[in-house]
């Protein structure tokens, strides 16, 4: 920290407080102070001692002074004054180098950002920013170790802002902090000057960056019971643009207009929702007139997000330090009623409860409040849609679309209406003020909320289009490999009877299914089970997952039982289980009293969404369900087999766009749709002109064969690093191996600089972007097994990020060490890399090259998959030794561990290694779910992969040779 600005602060803003610690401390009270202030961060982190202050011998000081809502105080308005906010360039930050940051921003002494500036026209950008804080910037040191000081860290250039708050070397994560452009990412021009001057003309001004600390950043943690104790996860959440930007520009309008206004909120899937909403909800229960009068007397949320409320709390104790501040109302309507009287501040409630909120904010004309509606999470197939779906008797498939298309009828529909009801006699309540979030408006929803521009059109108050949230890579894009059966069937035909396509098949050909015309559900069945098995199966390191959206409750039925038949038939049991859910109960010939779905699958409604999770559920058919409001990232793939346009269209495909580790895709096979309607149906929200245009196989060989003419890759090169990248024991996060991959492709990106036209390097680089994207495409349809071009396409996606750029919006990332083993595990698994071992003898020598013999320990943990399997009965695959691969590998790297192993025999080296194990445990959680709660919920099984992890690494840290 900024030891005498901290000092300078104190004595200036408190002198009453300082005299009396100079009285205690005497002549030492500089360093008793400041000693004290470190100690207080290193337990509570820099946020909280600047909301809260510190305490020394009784004293307590402030260490940031909050904005006064009016200025009826002059001395609250005087301390705030008081703050000192100050920009340091260059700052060497480090005892032990001469590492330095270009700049520093500092609350008071105490550093709150830091900030890397590059500039393009010296041949560096965001990227190169980005790449100095994940290599040189050590999070041991103070100023980047988390929450502890800085607490924000800026990547920016002339064009665009990324920050992160946690620096951590490769698994840094780095967000967008940029306006958009054109309802996309990156930043507007600026004719004043460069694209991100609103960084510091509006960002990073005293008023707002004190806001920001005060009303913003906050501490989100998760707490886990591990073997009695309790292990917390530590998150610290720093507003994006956009979220900072929708908080404010709707307070502003509210305290311009006063209450009885609506706004429509139209933010994509990704947008962060939960978070804008707790600000967007504290801002307004802190809204004062000029009069230094609440705006509001409550602030109520409507929303089925059954975390909000805890989150609301949480963050909202952080500002205030208050509790009690959010009630929630989880018992009834009297529960309702009486928090709406007390005028508590901020009430979260279910949607099923918004007609009597609705009805008792009416009875209390004196009283003005909020109404903050999360509608993008209705209800799952809950009580509206079962009265209005009585069990009916129908005789056919066709009759049961028919009939359920007719009653198409869920909560959402019932929600909006009553939403749209209310707002529409808003004259009768001009006490209320709605604040309507969603990524889908209807038409009416815009007409009811939005606003009026100069055309007359309605618009939403503030968006964050679904084509902003793709491009800056929080949802994936549904329609990139959207697939028609008329174009997938074309596509296999193409594919089956083309010859240089066959010549290096090891597999048999596509199946009998692709001559099937999809008449009935059997045949169907067997073009879905077969897709899945063979291509979507082995996506995200083989735990990918696919819904079928059916056309009625009978379809969703007769699906379950069809699949199940062919699976048995089969003998895919041991493989694949299938899920199905529709609400209330189905009447068909086997079942002439109707059958529900948890007599069909055994588990609760409740219960599904959690059993889906686990590893062994592969498919999940619905009829009316899961299709909103349902969150599940490892969707790879959806079958669609009903009729779909509009906001229902968007919603259900959008089941898919969930990002995770290594989910480079998605893939829709569409029964019943074409192209244009989905088209239609997206494009409001969607900001794009096509769907990919239809595949021509052939062409793949007529770009390679182009691609080649141009000589900027060698085919000894790729078959090297094909060699390497795929090879089981290679690790993509680990320096020595990345280096290997970056040598054989650094000969091809001096190549390429070398062509001296830029008109030739422009079309290399467009060809080689279109290739990969179409073998992408292809790969979705079938499964390739011809290994030159799976190696071309795994080296051609890196060459890609590696070849200079033009322009930014054409980088493409796939820089996620993560991402790209979890994409390995898949390639090897779906065996289409036919290595040709004895071509030229590099394999052999690679698999030796810098790597010690194995050890009996190592041996034991390279097979720990097996051990676990055979011990306990698990059915874990090959792909999941990517996780203990990857905690293994965190846990070899840390320093103090390793001096521990050196000093300490093994019985004392167990609990220093427990403890760490347990922490690098809980960090990849998301990773490998099933594992995790395994190793937490048994103890035997937890027992000895601790053992076996434990055993390895102290070996390896002490050299011992098996």
């Amino acid at each position: 920290m900024f030891k005498y600005g901290v000092l300078k602060f104190l004595q200036e803003s408190q002198p009453k407080k300082w005299e009396k610690i100079a009285t205690i401390h005497g002549a030492d009270v500089d360093n008793r102070v400041i000693s004290r202030l470190v100690k207080e961060m290193e337990l509570r982190g820099s946020l909280d001692v600047l909301r809260k202050g510190f305490t020394d011998y009784g004293v307590k000081f402030q260490m940031a002074y909050l904005k006064p809502v009016s200025g009826l105080n002059p001395d609250a308005y005087k301390l705030y004054q008081s703050n000192s906010l100050k920009v340091f360039r260059q700052v060497y930050y480090s005892n032990t180098n001469k590492n330095s940051v270009d700049i520093v921003l500092s609350l008071n002494g105490v550093p709150v950002a830091t900030i890397e500036v590059k500039n393009q026209f010296t041949g560096q950008d965001t990227s190169n920013a980005k790449r100095q804080y994940n290599t040189t910037r050590d999070s041991k040191e103070l100023l980047f170790a988390f929450k502890k000081r800085a607490l924000v860290h800026f990547a920016v250039d002339q064009d665009e802002v990324f920050m992160t708050t946690k620096v951590d070397g490769t698994k840094t994560r780095w967000l967008p902090f940029n306006k958009g452009y054109n309802n996309g990412k990156g930043n507007p021009p600026n004719p004043k000057g460069y694209r991100t001057s609103y960084l510091w003309e509006e960002i990073l001004t005293k008023d707002s960056w004190m806001e920001i600390i005060h009303q913003f950043v906050h501490l989100q943690t998760e707490e886990f019971e591990i073997e009695g104790r309790t292990i917390r996860k530590e998150k610290l959440i720093f507003p994006r643009f956009h979220q900072l930007d929708a908080v404010r520009e709707i307070g502003a309008d509210v305290l311009a207009k006063g209450a009885g206004t609506n706004y429509l909120v139209q933010h994509s899937a990704g947008s962060g929702k939960s978070n804008t909403i707790a600000w967007l909800a504290y801002r307004l229960s802190s809204l004062h007139d000029t009069l230094d009068n609440r705006l509001f007397d409550s602030v109520i949320v409507v929303t089925d997000r059954k975390v909000l409320d805890q989150q609301l709390q949480n963050t909202i104790y952080q500002f205030e330090h208050k509790s009690g501040v959010v009630q929630k109302i989880d018992k009834d309507s009297q529960q309702l009623a009486q928090a709406l009287g007390y005028g508590s501040n901020i009430i979260i409630t279910t949607l099923q409860k918004f007609p009597f909120v609705i009805d008792k904010v009416g009875d209390l004309p004196d009283r003005k409040y909020a109404v903050i509606i999360d509608e993008a999470h209705s209800s799952q197939g809950g009580e509206a849609s079962k009265k209005m779906k009585e069990v009916l008797a129908v005789k056919s498939l066709e009759d049961a679309q028919a009939e359920d298309d007719s009653n198409d009828y869920t909560d959402e529909d019932y929600i909006r209406e009553q939403i749209e009801r209310s707002a529409t006699i808003r004259g009768q309540h001009g006490n209320i003020s709605f604040f309507a979030f969603t990524a889908t408006p209807k038409y009416k929803t815009l007409k009811v909320f939005g606003y009026t521009d100069k055309d007359g059109k309605p618009k939403p108050f503030h968006l964050y289009a679904m084509r902003q949230a793709i491009e800056e890579e929080f949802i994936l894009d549904v329609l990139e490999n959207y697939t028609t059966y008329e174009l997938y069937f074309k596509l296999n035909k193409a594919i089956e009877e083309d010859p240089q396509l066959n010549k290096k098949k090891a597999s048999k050909a596509i199946g009998r299914f692709v001559s099937l015309h999809p008449h009935n559900l059997a045949q169907k069945s067997e073009i879905i089970i077969e897709h899945f098995r063979q291509i979507v199966a082995k996506k995200l390191g083989g735990r990918a997952k696919a819904m079928v959206v059916t056309g009625s409750r009978l379809h969703a039925k007769r699906y379950y039982e069809e699949f199940n038949r062919y699976i048995k038939v089969k003998g895919y049991q041991h493989n694949i289980k299938i899920l199905v859910a529709f609400s209330g109960k189905v009447i068909d010939d086997n079942f002439p009293d109707g059958v529900s779905e948890p007599e069909l699958t055994g588990f609760g409604e409740k219960e599904l969404p959690k059993i889906f999770d686990k590893e062994e559920y592969k498919i999940l058919i619905v009829a009316d369900k899961y299709q909103t409001g349902f969150d599940q990232p490892l969707l790879h793939t959806m079958y669609v087999d009903k009729k779909l346009s509009g906001v229902k269209a968007v919603q259900t495909l959008s089941r898919v766009n969930r990002t995770y580790p290594g989910k480079e895709d998605t893939f829709v096979l569409d029964f019943a749709n074409d192209r244009q309607t989905i088209l239609d149906s997206f494009q409001p929200y969607y900001e794009i002109t096509t769907i990919k245009e239809d595949a021509e196989p052939n062409h793949l060989y007529d770009l390679k064969t182009k691609l080649d003419e141009f000589q900027v890759y060698w085919y000894s090169e790729i078959d090297a690093f094909a060699n390497i990248y795929f090879n089981p024991i290679t690790k993509l996060n680990s320096a020595r191996d990345q280096k290997k991959l970056y040598a054989l492709t650094d000969p091809a990106v001096d190549r390429f600089k070398a062509i001296d036209e830029e008109e030739k390097r422009d079309e290399f680089k467009k060809m080689l972007r279109t290739w990969t994207n179409l073998y992408a495409f292809l790969s979705q349809i079938m499964p390739f097994a011809d290994a030159d071009l799976e190696k071309f396409y795994a080296y051609a996606k890196l060459l890609q990020t590696r070849l200079p750029k033009r322009d930014l919006a054409e980088s493409l990332q796939l820089t996620d060490e993560v991402a790209l083993e979890y994409y390995r595990l898949q390639k090897i698994a779906e065996g289409a890399i036919g290595l040709d071992k004895d071509a030229n003898g590099e394999l052999s020598g690679t698999l030796e090259a810098g790597l010690k013999r194995p050890k009996d320990e190592e041996a034991k943990l390279s097979e720990i998959i097996n051990v676990l399997n055979d011990r306990f009965g698990t059915e874990f695959e090959e792909a999941d030794r990517l996780f203990f691969d990857q905690i293994e590998t965190e846990l070899m790297q840390d320093e103090t561990l390793q001096s521990q192993a050196k000093v300490n025999k093994i019985d004392t080296f167990k609990y220093a290694f427990e403890d760490l194990f347990l922490t690098k445990l809980i960090d990849r959680m998301d990773q490998n779910q099933d594992i995790f709660e395994k190793i937490l919920e048994d103890k035997a099984f937890g027992d000895l992969v601790k053992e076996i992890m434990m055993k390895s690494i102290y070996s390896r840290m002490n050299g011992v040779v098996g």
